[in-house]
């Protein structure tokens, strides 16, 4: 009876509907329903910006449609099962043929909706692996008829920077609405900032002041036995470097790291700005800790459409950890945006990717508004969020102490309510939402980290540093585990809470502003930073 409803659920109705809904787009029949994709308009943009035109006609805009997973909240449980160390199922991920077939929607589904953007006179692009992304084209008088809404160009009140945005939520035909949960592209307002604080210089540690590979690998306690060798790292960035750079690094270090491959999403991100820094940074630390791993540098377009492209063409990949540095606060995104994204990383972690994000670099108020706020995707409940530590080494370059960074991102999340893998410490100020960071690691920017970057050595710090030295540390488990005979880390929230602080640094000094740090799980620095011995071990077992 299961499969019986089945065929008429997924084929027989949509092989009715294709047949007989296309005339009425073609021909944009009034008669037509629609409905609002929900949350898919900027918060608060009246209050805040100015009303400056309307975007021409003829300007061409690239959107990125979200369809929302099939089985309602199946995905969510099957994610909860395969990333519980004490479920029969841990570790075993689903491919991406499995994963479509399982939760994607059908083909008959994702015709309707390309006949109907072809109807509207837009060009279809890429449909991802997953049936859940689908890429398109037009121009702004082409959107604005395929989604019912008005584009405007407006003008932010604080910043003074002109951008675009639909004046109300997007619209489509109903048969198809209740398929769809974003479009992005409709704005372009929000930019993700990099979490590298500025340079500074100092007669410390490194040619240009900051933390070597040795002093990281020693205060981390990085076994020399495992060096990323087979393994491969994800980087997402919006901004490009230069390869002579990460040579003068390698070579300086004598790490002997293989030469990081790039790979362009809807064109990349354009000429070098300055996240070139960032993105440097991000390079060096993973070959800091796991020099021998591969690292490929995702580069897209810092936009909405591109950043969810360039999210899934890192699940596209398969690649198995993920280092993320770019971001911004949950309440400067549209709903349907954080859920997008949200839908992206559930397919990674179901697939047995594993993504870690900078928790910002302003404290307990990413906003920077006053009040207390997180950062996204470190908010993610499918992300691990990393906050930021200051450690001291010994001459010897062994772990001395460790502290809480003032600039570490920390709180609760006002979109996340709390996961089940979390509520052992849940906090009363959490207020039953998501609690950030998870983790963290070394971000202080005295001493930071040393790296080559622009032609010179400085010291670096932020979460954009703490974000590559965990993932770094997910790429030597792995290596291990695979000699195990075990599987990747994967999503590693509900492991890393279930060894209940074994194999962490527990930082109890310290605060990020509204919250200080406190013996176990805070608001600082989540469990604390790791000891990578004991914690792989404590994994393993």
């Amino acid at each position: 009876m299961k499969s019986r409803l089945k065929l008429l659920g997924l084929v027989a109705v949509p092989a009715l509907i294709t047949a007989a809904v296309p005339a009425a787009y073609a021909s944009d029949a009034p008669h037509t329903a629609r409905a609002a994709v929900a949350g898919d308009v900027l918060p608060g943009l009246k209050q805040s910006a100015a009303r400056t035109g309307k975007v021409a006609a003829g300007q061409r805009i690239a959107v990125a449609i979200s369809l929302a997973p099939r089985g309602g909240s199946a995905l969510d449980t099957f994610v909860a099962k395969v990333s519980d160390p004490h479920s029969a199922s841990y570790g075993h991920y689903l491919t991406k043929s499995q994963f479509a077939a399982r939760f994607g929607r059908t083909d008959a589904e994702v015709k309707q909706l390309k006949d109907y953007l072809r109807a509207q006179g837009l060009t279809v692009g890429k449909v991802h692996s997953g049936n859940l992304l689908i890429d398109a084209g037009g121009t702004a008088a082409q959107l604005e008829k395929a989604f019912g809404t008005t584009l405007s160009t407006w003008k932010d009140t604080a910043s003074g920077r002109s951008f675009y945005a639909n004046d109300s939520a997007p619209t489509l035909p109903a048969a198809l609405a209740s398929l769809v949960s974003d479009v992005a592209g409709l704005n372009n307002r929000v930019q993700l900032h990099h979490q590298a604080v500025s340079r500074t210089v100092s007669p410390h540690n490194g040619p240009g002041g900051g933390y070597t590979p040795a002093q990281l690998k020693g205060g981390y306690n990085v076994s020399g036995t495992y060096t990323g060798s087979g393994q491969k790292i994800a980087l997402l960035e919006f901004d490009g470097f230069q390869q002579s750079n990460i040579t003068k690094y390698d070579t300086n270090y004598s790490l002997g790291s293989p030469t990081p491959t790039v790979q362009k999403v809807d064109g990349g991100s354009g000429s070098l700005g300055d996240g070139q820094v960032e993105v440097e940074l991000d390079i060096e630390v993973l070959h800091a800790i796991a020099p021998k791993a591969n690292v490929t540098v995702f580069e897209g377009p810092n936009s909405d459409a591109g950043e969810v492209d360039t999210y899934q063409a890192i699940v596209d990949s398969g690649i198995p950890t993920t280092s993320i540095s770019w971001g911004a606060a949950e309440s400067a995104r549209t709903t349907s945006n954080i859920n997008a994204v949200d839908a992206v990383f559930k397919a990674g972690a179901a697939q047995g990717l594993g993504f870690y994000a900078a928790s910002g670099d302003d404290g307990s108020d990413d906003a920077g508004d006053g009040g207390t706020s997180v950062d996204y995707p470190a908010g993610d409940p499918y992300v691990t969020g990393v906050g930021g530590t200051k450690l001291t080494v010994t001459s010897a370059n062994a772990f001395s102490k460790e502290v809480a960074w003032s600039g570490g991102g920390g709180g609760k999340s006002s979109v996340f309510k709390i996961p089940s893998w979390q509520t052992a410490v849940q906090k009363s100020a959490g207020g039953g939402y998501r609690q950030v960071p998870d983790v963290s690691a070394h971000a202080n920017p005295s001493p930071g980290v040393s790296i080559y970057s622009q032609g010179s050595w400085s010291s670096v710090g932020g979460t954009s540093a703490a974000a590559p030295e965990w993932a770094a540390f997910a790429a030597l488990y792995n290596q291990q585990a695979a000699a195990a005979g075990k599987a990747n880390l994967g999503f590693a929230n509900p492991a890393l809470y279930a060894a209940s602080g074994t194999g962490f640094h527990d930082i109890t000094s310290g605060s990020n502003g509204a919250y200080s740090a406190a013996t176990g799980w805070d608001f600082t620095t989540g469990w604390g930073s790791y000891n990578a011995a004991t914690l792989a071990s404590k994994l393993l077992g």
